[in-house]
């Protein structure tokens, strides 16, 4: 008999160098080529936007996004496989296109692997749009290399940034 989730109260908190050994005890368990503490910690030096998303103490995930000029580019959104497909990531692209649009930016852009489908299936599903190919960006098995595909979001800022929640 498998364990039953209790619902749990999320709030969101800012990344601190404190959590920073959590958030890659995560990315360990999510990706086969995580991100290093030296990742999140160079991120918060250059004052990026790190989010993390709380249940009580349990991390259910997080997000690292940088700020342009009219555009916010999403560099690491996951959720701990322990709480995915439970309707947490949609909440945290929630939060960050509320964030963005706080911030003047009419566009959201990221890129996601091309095996990926689970992400891009999601990105897909809240109005985000395939609008390139970088080839050979993120690293896979021994020295081959994995193309991303590059998506983006127009913002509303009237509302809800995808009708796909409505």
């Amino acid at each position: 008999m498998s364990a039953v989730l209790q619902p749990l109260e999320a709030r969101l908190e800012a990344l601190t160098v404190d959590r920073i050994d959590a958030v890659c005890a995560v990315e360990k368990t999510a990706y086969s080529h995580p991100w290093t503490p030296l990742n999140f910690s160079d991120s918060l030096d250059a004052g990026y936007h790190c989010q993390l998303l709380l249940g009580g103490e349990a991390l259910i995930g997080y997000f690292v996004a940088m700020k342009g000029v009219d555009e916010v580019h999403l560099l690491n959104l996951t959720v701990a496989p322990a709480f995915q497909r439970q309707g947490w990531a949609p909440l945290l692209l929630e939060a960050l296109a509320g964030w963005s649009r706080g911030q003047g930016a009419q566009w959201l852009w990221l890129e996601v692997r091309e095996s990926n489908q689970r992400a891009l299936d999601l990105y897909i599903r809240h109005g985000f749009r395939r609008v390139g190919l970088r080839k050979g960006y993120y690293p896979d098995v021994g020295d081959q290399r994995e193309n991303a595909i590059v998506m983006s979001l127009r913002l509303d800022e009237t509302g809800s940034a995808w009708g796909a929640l409505q």
